[in-house]
């Protein structure tokens, strides 16, 4: 495996991010916990959840199941660089209450303690912000976050679906506060081959702010990783935001350029799109989420696999990015 630094900080931080979204509603206890093992027997030292996932009645269960693989003991928690999020309401009963959910300074306190609990731990290494609250002001933020770190429940702050202006108007309330506060140090988004926005504006905030960048969706939701030839091959038909992403024509025939250009080369399309993130500049490490072992298997190969100069204008050919603001834009 190799490491990176978590944008400025000294934290070091696998070049691949181990998502648990699965764990719980895909992904059974056990079967969860054989992947942590595994992942962290690669040398993955970075896992990412949040307290909603387990979604509906279930939210908080995929805490909880890193939990319990934290409690089997091992030094589990010490090499594991724990990344999770908050925002999403989690009411316990059927009513919805107010201040359950967004970014309010009592909304953070208890959102931290309830993680703490249901992880098995102390303290969280990444707290992220999974969502930007229009209703606080950053100041509030800031003002609970110094008293978590000083409490020392949490070491780092990073943000999740920030666009490049709420990074820039969080990281300049913070530098303007002092205090214990360090500022987000990095940005989970939505970047892969297909979905390239980010680099409007983003990845350029992130650059200039020092922050670590964790894309989430690689292969956006499977798109990316041979869907096309698994449906021709009878394995597994596309589903979800890929089923959807396939009913524009236009589309179907860029994935299907895509395959083709990575089977002339040999290679295999889920690790080509983990790889090619993983040469993109400003870029930590993407969050795999993985079903199973040999999806975790497959990720791995991706960070030795180096993309040649030919794949990689081909694949810039089939999927372009916007450039660079304002020319993406403007003159």
């Amino acid at each position: 495996m190799k490491y990176t630094q978590l944008g400025r900080t000294g934290l070091k931080v696998s070049r691949l991010v181990l998502g648990t979204m699965n764990f719980g509603p895909q992904t059974d206890e056990a079967d969860s916990h054989a992947i942590m093992d595994a992942a962290l027997d690669a040398g993955i030292n970075f896992f990412d959840t949040a307290n909603v996932y387990g979604w509906g009645e279930n939210k908080g269960r995929t805490e909880s199941i890193i939990g319990s693989w934290f409690a089997k003991g091992g030094g589990r928690r010490d090499k594991v660089v724990l990344a999770t999020k908050v925002y999403g309401n989690m009411s316990a009963d059927e009513k919805v209450w107010p201040n359950h959910d967004r970014l309010s300074a009592l909304n953070i306190r208890r959102a931290v303690d309830a993680s703490l609990k249901r992880l098995n731990t102390d303290y969280i290494d990444l707290y992220q912000f999974h969502h930007i609250d229009r209703r606080t002001p950053f100041e509030e933020i800031w003002q609970a976050i110094d008293v978590l770190v000083q409490q020392g429940k949490i070491l780092y702050v990073g943000s999740s679906n920030f666009p490049g202006f709420k990074i820039a108007q969080a990281n300049e309330v913070a530098s303007r506060r002092g205090g214990g506060a360090m500022g987000l140090v990095s940005e989970q988004c939505l970047y892969n081959l297909v979905e390239r926005r980010a680099e409007m504006e983003v990845l350029p905030a992130a650059r200039d702010y020092g922050l670590g960048v964790i894309p989430w969706s690689p292969l956006h939701g499977g798109l990316l990783g041979g869907v096309l030839k698994k449906e021709s091959e009878g394995k597994r038909r596309a589903s979800g935001r890929s089923a959807e992403a396939l009913a524009d024509t236009a589309l179907r025939e860029k994935v299907q350029a895509y395959e083709d250009l990575l089977d002339k080369h040999g290679l295999e399309p889920g690790e080509a799109a983990l790889a090619w993130l993983l040469a993109r500049p400003g870029i930590t490490g993407p969050i795999v989420g993985p079903r199973t072992a040999e999806q975790l298997e497959s990720a791995l190969r991706a960070v030795e696999l180096e993309l040649g100069e030919e794949v990689l204008a081909g694949l810039e050919e089939i999927f372009p990015g916007p450039g660079p603001t304002p020319e993406a834009f403007a003159w």
